[in-house]
């Protein structure tokens, strides 16, 4: 492995030692890679994670979680970016849904749903985008929940939805009323409520842990089934997404680590007239630019996490940091695929598991144009331009 530059306490550095040594245990890179074929979620991983306590990291003891900070959260999906990255996309989206239960779920609520997912027992799946609309949710959502009595009718459509085909419960926002940004609300459904329909989609990337799309045929759930307040689901959400930024930002650094490493190995193994490929100054140069440019990226992701752990704010951080590391491993991916040459087009190698993931990053969970966006408005003052 490739020294990490920036320190870590010792309480993360074991935190890092362990998660690592049971990725190593559970799921070494041949299983990786055959899961990856396969299209196949890695349930025995999933476990063992849940065992170490990692699928509760982020959420008070109080609560029955392990206790931790965004920094703790980041580190493990660093670590499952560079060891197996669809599974650092599944804990992306679980950290996201733990979150807005920690912070908005009734006690009930958290017995009936946080509990378990913390103990591995279940899955959770975050229902936000539409076909018609990412970026611009809130004027494109469609989905539309009414009140019948006492309960609550759901009906409308999601799309690129993570894991709906084998979740036991989603967090589905719906429009409640008619203002724009405080007419929606979040709802916990379980999956085999009657009317909801999950099919996985045909992606090319991220091959364990399916990318689905989601029908809602007038489910119908009770009142106990809102997810903190009443019109105010969006509002709410939003503290999430900027989370959600955040630990994008390390998974996908963790990717990029992923290719610079396994590029790093070939180049010091591959002989090309009478001497390793590595000690070419043309390939030494572009390898290192892009380790310094993942260094740069990680540091941003850090001192997200810091400043949020601190109470401060992050989402300009967090921003600049997804920025910089999707361009960044991408960057990574693509020099290490020129540097292994048709060997990197061998399924059984990495760095095209790597190739393709990274390509997720670039888009979400918020396309990089609209980063800058929020960046040129939030940071440098710039007029809003959309």
């Amino acid at each position: 492995m490739i020294e990490r530059m920036l320190s870590l306490s010792d309480e993360l550095a074991m935190l890092a030692e362990s998660v690592e040594k049971t990725v190593e245990r559970v799921s070494p890179l041949q299983k990786v890679q055959k899961l990856d074929a396969e299209k196949t979620f890695d349930r025995e991983l999933h476990q063992a994670l849940a065992e170490i306590g990692v699928l509760g990291v982020g959420v008070p003891e109080e609560m029955e979680g392990s206790g931790g900070s965004a920094e703790a959260q980041a580190l493990v999906l660093e670590i499952l970016g560079r060891m197996a990255t669809s599974s650092a996309v599944y804990m992306v989206v679980h950290f996201l849904v733990t979150g807005l239960l920690r912070d908005y779920a009734t006690d009930a609520q958290r017995k009936q749903y946080l509990e378990p997912l913390m103990k591995g027992e279940s899955f959770g799946s975050f229902c936000l985008t539409e076909a018609g609309g990412g970026t611009d949710i809130l004027t494109a959502m469609k989905t539309k929940a009414r009140r019948d009595g006492n309960d609550w009718i759901l009906s409308g459509s999601k799309m690129w939805i993570s894991g709906a085909t084998f979740c036991n419960f989603m967090v589905v926002l719906a429009r409640t009323g008619e203002n724009r940004a405080r007419g929606i609300t979040m709802f916990l459904l379980p999956r085999e409520t009657p009317g909801i329909e999950a099919s996985r989609l045909a992606t090319f990337a991220i091959n364990g842990y399916p990318t689905c799309e989601v029908h809602f045929d007038n489910v119908r759930v009770p009142a106990s089934a809102v997810l903190g307040q009443i019109d105010m689901g969006f509002m709410q959400v939003l503290t999430a997404l900027n989370n959600e930024r955040l630990n994008a930002a390390a998974a996908v650094t963790g990717i990029g680590r992923g290719a610079l490493e396994t590029a790093v190995t070939y180049a010091k193994e591959r002989q090309a007239f009478g001497r390793p490929i590595g000690q070419f100054q043309a390939l030494q140069h572009r390898l290192s630019a892009v380790g310094i440019a993942l260094e740069a990226a990680w540091s941003l992701t850090l001192e997200a996490a810091r400043r949020h752990a601190a109470g401060g704010s992050a989402e300009v951080l967090s921003s600049m940091a997804k920025y910089a590391a999707s361009k960044a491993a991408v960057s990574a991916a693509d020099i290490g695929m020129e540097a292994m040459a048709s060997a990197g087009f061998d399924q059984a190698s990495p760095m095209q598991r790597y190739y393709r993931d990274c390509r997720l990053h670039v888009f979400a969970p918020l396309n990089n144009d609209m980063v800058l966006n929020f960046v040129s408005e939030r940071w440098l003052g710039l007029p809003r331009s959309y």
